[in-house]
């Protein structure tokens, strides 16, 4: 059977097309979901996309958190049933409704990044990146104003050392993320938040190059083994 990976759009989102078309290149059925069906539709995983959610008010996810699909997704997820990935501000969504700790804040040079930027795969146990090798540099697409990764020196020392961290920007912190932060993953594996977009990175013609497609890839690799996520 066809895994279904939902795709959620908000007002605002923008890269909720670029998201589903790669998790179609994948081999999953996108399913899109609407931001204001407390319905999950009944699928297998989900991704928050890119975008301005809300026009980003208040702070960049922070009214999205309270939309009525995330009274369905938040507690599936925080239960390690549910595979989600949220992508830029999907990632911004993701720390507002407490899934993920810490906070996505301005960045360090007070402008907004857009750039091709390499990876450096940290955790590849995830329910996201079990298709990549540990150590491998991936090239994707950063753009972003408000990505710098930031936490208390507590919650970073325990990302630390439960392997939470999934990637670390290479070659410069394009935006002062604390420790290089690009990505990380709560305590089950199932849930991961990713600054920079691998959806812009799954096909040659469009993108700095096609290895964005292990993210989506790695889910279905997840949905067919049937284990749990591992950190």
């Amino acid at each position: 059977m066809t895994a279904r990976v939902g795709v959620v759009t908000f007002p605002g989102s923008l890269d909720d097309k670029d998201a589903a078309r790669a998790v179609s290149l994948a081999g999953a059925e996108s399913v899109p979901l609407w931001h204001d069906d407390a319905d999950l539709k009944g699928v297998d995983a989900v991704v928050l996309p890119g975008g301005f959610s809300y026009g980003d008010y208040l702070r960049c996810g922070a009214i999205a958190r309270f939309a009525p699909l995330m009274s369905e997704l938040v507690p599936a997820a925080r239960s390690g049933a549910l595979p989600v990935l949220g992508i830029c501000n999907g990632f911004q969504i993701l720390c507002e409704s407490h899934l993920l700790p810490g906070a996505l804040t301005r960045n360090s040079s007070l402008r907004f990044i857009n750039r091709d930027q390499v990876l450096r795969m940290e955790n590849t146990s995830t329910a996201w990146t079990n298709a990549y090798d540990e150590g491998q540099e991936i090239l994707v697409v950063l753009k972003s104003g408000e990505g710098s990764y930031v936490a208390d020196e507590a919650t970073l020392d325990r990302l630390e050392a439960e392997g939470r961290v999934i990637a670390r920007y290479v070659d410069g912190n394009p935006n002062g993320s604390r420790r290089d932060i690009a990505g990380i993953t709560n305590e089950h594996g199932n849930v991961v938040g990713l600054m920079p977009h691998p959806e812009h990175a799954v096909e040659a013609l469009t993108g700095p190059s096609t290895e964005g497609l292990g993210f989506f890839a790695s889910i279905l690799g997840h949905l067919a083994s049937g284990t749990p996520a591992q950190v």
